[in-house]
């Protein structure tokens, strides 16, 4: 179980590094957004992001 968290904690690292060294100025910009939204917009941006998630797995545990 334990194993699985540390994957997929770096595979997140993997990803977010990727995106910070190929397209550094895309990241400043999509920054740039979140700062101009709403916190309560924020949030649900990240709680769907969470459920998305959520569904995957399960998903990929279910088939």
């Amino acid at each position: 179980m334990i194993e699985t968290v540390i994957l997929g904690i770096a595979l997140v690292l993997i990803i977010e590094g990727l995106a910070y060294a190929l397209a550094p100025s895309l990241i400043e910009r999509m920054l740039e957004a979140m700062r101009a939204m709403r916190l309560d917009l924020r949030r649900l941006v990240g709680v769907s992001a969470m459920a998305t998630g959520v569904a995957m797995l399960w998903i990929l545990q279910t088939f």
